[in-house]
C-alpha cells in the first residue's frame, strides 16, 4: 500500500469520528436551547429575586440541609462565593443557617417554608410548561425521547463531573 493511501477500516474509523464529532457538536447546541425552551433556568414571576446561582443551591437544598463547603464543591464554587450566596438568599427569605444537635459544630443552610413552597410553585409552573411542550408529540414519540434523555444522562453520570 503506497503512502497516502488508506484502508477501508481506517476511512470507517475517520467517517466515524467525523459523525461523532458533529454529533457532539449538535447535541452542544440543543442542550441550551432545550432547557431554555422547557424553562429549566427560567425564573418566571415565581422568584424575581433569585439568581440561577442562587436557583441552584436551593435546587440542591430541596434534598435536605447541606454545608456551605459541600455546597460549593457540588456546585464548584469557592467558599466565599457560596457564603455570598448563602447570604443573599437568607435575606430574600429562602433559606436559614441551622445547626444540628449532632454535630453543632457545623452550620448547615435548609430552604425555609417559604423557600419550599416558592421551589414547589417554580417547579409545578415548569411542568406545566413540559406537558404543553410534551402534548405536540405522540405517546411514542414522548416515550422515545425520555428514553434517549436517560440514556444520555446515564452516559454523562458515567464520565463524572468534570471542570473545564
Amino acid at each position: 500500500m503506497s503512502v497516502g493511501m488508506m484502508t477501508r477500516r481506517e476511512e470507517t474509523d475517520q467517517v466515524s469520528a467525523t459523525m461523532l464529532l458533529l454529533q457532539a457538536i449538535e447535541l452542544e447546541h440543543l442542550l441550551p436551547r432545550l432547557t431554555r425552551q422547557l424553562g429549566v433556568l427560567s425564573l418566571d414571576h415565581a422568584m424575581p429575586d433569585i439568581t440561577v446561582r442562587q436557583l441552584r443551591v436551593c435546587l440542591l437544598l430541596e434534598e435536605g440541609p447541606l454545608t456551605l463547603s459541600t455546597i460549593g464543591r457540588d456546585l464548584d464554587f469557592c467558599c466565599s462565593a457560596a457564603t455570598q450566596i448563602a447570604d443573599r438568599l437568607e435575606k430574600a427569605g429562602m433559606v436559614e443557617r441551622i445547626s444540628t444537635p449532632a454535630d453543632r459544630r457545623n452550620r448547615y443552610l435548609q430552604l425555609t417554608e417559604n423557600g419550599k413552597e416558592r421551589m414547589q410553585s417554580w417547579r409545578a409552573k415548569r411542568i406545566e410548561r413540559a406537558q404543553l411542550i410534551l402534548t405536540r408529540l405522540s405517546c411514542e414519540s414522548r416515550q422515545e425521547a425520555l428514553h434517549a434523555l436517560n440514556t444520555l444522562l446515564d452516559a454523562a453520570c458515567e464520565i463524572g463531573a468534570t471542570s473545564y
